[in-house]
């Protein structure tokens, strides 16, 4: 069994495993840790990764990346659409209100969601994991933002789910990060100890504080700014240099996709050569038409740029400080992660806002794959892994209404506030007729990033039969699951029970409220709060009564409809076409092997003919093979530059059966004198064994012995009169029969005498 964990990130992916001597990061192809988050389409396949990445100049529009931008999101979302300006393929409106992606591939017009770009990039993560572990990976652990909405987070579900993977949670990044920071620490003090982790990615910035204790970590507060990492720093040099070259050598880089590439490329490392230098320089070669660029920049200029994006850093770090009812004297240290957070400017900014020194004792780049693997070792059965409770929170307040009315009108219909522990399920008792239709929702617009939309899904329960009058009493477990996913877990119809509860008055046509509890913490049609981070089970009835034992209990239907969600049917589709984009690459790949194979095999064999194969082909055969294989290298640079599997496996056939038999000479003119040498150690062996033997059977076994000498006497005298180029008089196979025919008619001769040295003689033939 796999323990994995994947950190998609925007711009590069990090797969972490758990081996018995703790977390390794897997290398992939290139023998790097990171692997770019790119999709490529080429004109025959796709090229995932490193691959992909190595393609996007040859191919900008069909390539696609930072699709973790896209994920779950509106196509009409105004930040949606700056995304998509920045990225150079074919998008529209789906259907649904999502993003389609649209690109040539194969000589044809195919579109594809985020989901399934994603899914294409899991299955190669997945299938570097396999190869390094050699076994099949299922179960894993993945990481998301601690922003993602209900909406997102069901999306990175179906995509691994289409490739096959099962993920046993989703955790948020800082848990992670804070996951691997607090399992190895064992230098707690006697007090709680509060760390405050900043991430600050390729595209956002994630705050979280978190309280440790020895064994256990309690997230405290989460904040974010979806829209702020380092590729917005990279965006302001790249406009900075844009409009400079537009002035000084009159190109607009913005009508060129390639041009804009290369630009950003060259710009993300003139950032990094600025974290490390007071300024930096900018070549580029032939950027568009046919123009070199260079340029220069400072440190401080740079700063000065980037005075805008460096405020809205200290947003996120005081509403998570605000959220957890900390003031930054309390932080007991600062923990800096991300590939963003290389700049030397937002270091001294959050020193002065912590009023400490932010620490890097964190891998950058692999703390967040390296929680994840974490915890997918301790939600297996395969590792032990040393007691310690996460407690995670969610960010947002999440509500729940029934045709359109909140439940609990006091609370806004909150049934999850923020901060709710993940996991948690709370139980609702309702008197039904029919059906119960259930809406969740989020509770507060202003706790959830720009543009996005409230609903998330919607529940139909039953029919409901009741046996006794109009109305049946109903339970509904609604959970918040260990992804940070609201659903309902069971609906149970509860017959003859007895009643002993107050009944409020009828509010809706369908079903009215009962077990009202003014003190319990959801008030409304809320009896049972629950909130059990192991088992999730229900542990506590606020109303403190005591139920019939006797009453029956039955489980009710329950149907989901997720709001922008794919239907099981679309998720099967989309697994159907990744099966079968997978078949072709894996069949251009063994074409491409297969080529390979025949162009080495025609290098290899042209020295091979006129060297090592000289003495054992005729003058005719060396030119018959010489033609053969000049024909077949110039096949391959012309005709065959472009052909099927099917065309390079009969070219080399071909050529095998021309060499083949030349080959079989040479192979077995040292096989012959190998087999000679056991036969004639066989035909010793018995002559011995003869001794000990009555007269007759000795007489029959010399005689059998002799046989066999003049037999391979007379073939090797033959055999040495005729040239080497000619095939042999007798192989070495017919020589081993020999010796098996040998041994079998000597064993019978033993074995019809009864003979005590037959099991001798049997057991000295085999060792032979």
């Amino acid at each position: 069994m796999s323990v994995v964990g994947f950190d998609i990130g925007n711009e590069n992916c990090v797969i972490a495993v758990v081996k018995q001597r703790g977390v390794d990061v897997l290398l992939n192809d290139e023998s790097k840790r990171e692997t770019p988050a790119v999709v490529c389409f080429g004109e025959k396949q796709r090229f995932l990764g490193s691959a992909g990445a190595a393609s996007a100049m040859m191919h900008p529009k069909s390539t696609i990346s930072q699709v973790k931008r896209l994920i779950g999101r509106k196509f009409s979302d105004p930040e949606v659409q700056n995304e998509l300006k920045m990225l150079p393929f074919e998008t529209s409106e789906s259907l649904d209100g999502g993003i389609s992606i649209h690109l040539k591939y194969l000589k044809e017009t195919h579109t594809f969601t985020p989901v399934q770009i994603l899914a294409m990039l899991f299955a190669h993560l997945k299938t570097i994991a396999e190869k390094d572990l050699g076994t099949d990976v299922t179960d894993c652990v993945i990481g998301v933002p601690s922003y993602f909405t209900d909406l997102q987070r069901r999306a990175y579900l179906n995509a691994a789910s289409i490739v096959g993977l099962k993920p046993l949670r989703l955790i948020h990044d800082c848990t992670a990060i804070g996951l691997g920071y607090g399992i190895y620490k064992t230098d707690f003090p006697s007090k709680v100890l509060v760390v405050a982790f900043i991430d600050i990615g390729q595209c956002d910035t994630q705050v979280s504080i978190a309280a440790f204790q020895a064994g256990k970590m309690m997230i405290l507060s989460h904040a974010f700014d979806r829209s702020l990492g380092g590729r917005d720093f990279d965006e302001l040099l790249f406009c900075h240099f844009a409009a400079k070259f537009n002035e000084q050598y009159n190109i607009d880089v913005y009508c060129s996709a390639k041009a804009c590439t290369r630009l950003r490329a060259a710009c993300e490392k003139l950032k990094k050569v600025l974290s490390a230098n007071s300024e930096g320089h900018l070549n580029i070669e032939c950027l568009m038409d046919e123009k070199d660029v260079k340029g220069i920049i400072k440190r401080e200029e740079f700063e000065n740029l980037a005075s805008g994006l460096l405020e809205r850093i200290c947003i996120p770090c005081n509403k998570a400080l605000a959220d957890a009812g900390l003031t930054a004297e309390k932080i007991n240290f600062v923990e800096l992660v991300g590939s963003g957070s290389r700049i030397p400017v937002i270091s001294r900014l959050l020193t002065s806002l912590f009023k400490r020194e932010p620490s890097r004792t964190l891998n950058a780049s692999e703390c967040v794959g390296r929680g994840c693997a974490l915890q997918c070792a301790m939600l297996s059965p395969v590792f032990r892994v040393k007691e310690y409770e996460v407690q995670d929170s969610i960010p947002f307040s999440i509500g729940l209404s029934s045709d359109e009315s909140p439940i609990c009108a006091g609370s806004n219909g909150v049934i999850f506030p923020k901060g709710q522990p993940i996991p948690s399920v709370k139980t609702l008792t309702f008197q039904c007729r029919n059906f119960l239709h259930l809406e969740t929702f989020y509770a507060n617009l202003n706790e959830l990033p720009p543009g996005t939309s409230p609903k998330i899904s919607s529940f139909t329960i039953g029919p409901f039969h009741g046996s006794h009058g109009n109305t049946t009493e109903a339970k509904v477990r609604v959970q918040l699951n260990l992804h940070g996913i609201v659903c309902i877990e069971s609906a149970t119809l509860i017959e003859d029970h007895v009643d002993d509860s107050v009944t409020a008055g009828d509010h809706h046509s369908n079903f009215e409220a009962m077990d009202v509890e003014p003190n319990s913490e959801t008030v409304g049609y809320v009896t049972e709060d629950c909130v059990n981070r192991k088992c999730g089970s229900p542990c506590c009835s606020v109303d403190g009564t005591r139920k019939d034992k006797a009453n029956r209990r039955l489980r009710v239907e329950v149907s989901e409809n997720i709001y922008g969600g794919m239907t099981k049917d679309e998720i099967l589709e989309a697994h159907e076409k990744e099966l079968q984009l997978t078949q072709h690459d894996r069949t251009m790949e063994l074409t491409k092997d297969k080529k390979n194979s025949l162009e080495a095999y025609v290098y290899e064999m042209r020295p091979k003919l006129f060297n090592t194969y000289r003495n054992y082909a005729s003058e005719k055969e060396r030119d018959g093979i010489s033609r053969g294989l000049q024909e077949t290298e110039e096949w391959l640079y012309d005709d065959g530059e472009d052909e099927t599997l099917h065309a390079y496996s009969a070219k080399l056939e071909d050529l095998k059966q021309l060499v083949g038999p030349i080959e079989n000479r040479y192979k077995d003119e040292e096989a012959r004198a190998q087999a000679t040498r056991d036969l004639l150690s066989s035909i010793v062996e018995h002559r011995m064994s003869a001794g000990s033997v009555p007269l007759q059977n000795k007489e029959q076994i010399i005689d059998e012995c002799n046989k066999a000498e003049q037999w391979l006497r007379e073939k090797m005298q033959q055999q040495d009169s005729l040239p080497k180029c000619s095939d042999p008089v007798f192989w070495s196979s017919d020589i081993q029969s020999k010796k098996e025919e040998l041994n079998m008619v000597c064993q019978e001769i033993l074995g019809s005498n009864g003979s005590p040295t037959s099991q001798h003689v049997h057991n000295t033939s085999d060792h032979q």
